[in-house]
């Protein structure tokens, strides 16, 4: 488990990720972050849940209409 501090940046409160923190969550200078707030508290993560349901409704549509699709792609 690693330990992030609230610590004041500015006028703003912010977390600063150590290197465990930002190897743990495979993330950069840059990159962003998502806070999800689930049943057992909040969860950040570097995915995009909202992109990851968006992409299983895809991949569903294109299996379903795979024929249909081959044809448009002609």
């Amino acid at each position: 488990m690693v330990s992030l501090k609230v610590t004041t940046i500015g006028s703003s409160a912010g977390v600063i990720l150590t290197k465990e923190a930002q190897a743990l969550l495979r993330v950069k200078k840059g990159d962003t972050l998502y806070l999800v707030e689930t049943p057992t508290g909040a969860h950040i993560s570097a995915y995009n849940p909202d992109f990851v349901r968006q992409m299983s409704l895809a991949e569903e549509i294109m299996h379903e209409d795979k024929e249909i699709l081959r044809a448009l792609a002609k």
